[in-house]
């Protein structure tokens, strides 16, 4: 299992009640692959620029995709850029994946859903994809549920080995999950401490400071169109 894969699982436990923002968790997943090719020794980081060190390939499509798509000139691609840039669609497409890959397991099938499932992409949900005045998209969408799985017996379910891990790593408190499931807003996500070793690591620190900088202002962009939506019909009803 990876970073990413496990964020998704434990972001998508529909027994919580308390659904997650997919801009946001698009966001956190873009975090969680630097962080996992990071461990993997994929590439470096030098201040904020991703310096890729190989184009090796690695077991797991999503982490290979993402090792492909980094920028190999310089002066390189900052974090921050990669999370915006990487980010966009991408819990709809990790959700893709993780349907696929439970429909290819005899146990069970997963049935893709959007929000509120009702069958719709990420896009009617709020990714993070820019429009044309370079706002992302689905910034103007509030907040809302999001079921992205009407699950059976599929990597979601309940005695999989995929879910229980997920879970076990995050009621730990392993600190790097912990932090992008509370960046990505997953309820009573535990809070990881401050000495723990991972943060000793200056590039995964590096990763997680803009990972929570980039949800801070996609929820900034939400609530500034929001006001804006609120006056414009202000001015419509003549108030």
């Amino acid at each position: 299992m990876t970073t990413p894969r496990d964020l998704l699982i434990v972001a998508f436990d529909v027994t919580s009640g308390h659904p997650v923002d997919p801009g946001d968790l698009s966001l956190a997943l873009a975090g969680a692959e630097l962080i996992d090719l990071l461990g993997a020794e994929m590439l470096v980081l030098d201040g904020e620029r991703i310096v890729p060190s190989s184009a090796g390939h690695l077991a797991d499509r999503q982490l290979d995709e993402a090792a492909s798509l980094l920028v190999r000139q310089m002066p390189y691609e900052s974090v921050d850029d990669w999370l915006w840039r990487r980010g966009r669609g991408l819990s709809a497409a990790y959700m893709a994946a993780l349907a696929e890959l439970a429909m290819e397991s005899p146990e069970g099938t997963a049935e893709p859903g959007g929000p509120e499932g009702t069958g719709g992409s990420e896009g009617a949900g709020g990714t993070i994809g820019t429009g044309a005045a370079g706002v992302p998209e689905g910034a103007t969408r509030h907040r809302r549920r999001w079921l992205p799985f009407r699950h059976r017996r599929s990597e979601l379910a309940a005695d999989s080995p995929a879910r229980r891990h997920a879970a076990d790593r995050l009621a730990s408190g392993e600190p790097v999950l912990a932090a992008l499931a509370a960046a990505a807003g997953v309820h009573d996500a535990p809070v990881p401490a401050d000495d723990s070793p991972s943060f000793d690591n200056e590039a995964i620190v590096t990763v997680l400071a803009a990972v929570n900088g980039a949800v801070t202002e996609l929820e900034a962009v939400r609530q500034r169109r929001t006001i804006e939506a609120a006056a414009f019909d202000n001015i419509w009803r003549g108030q």
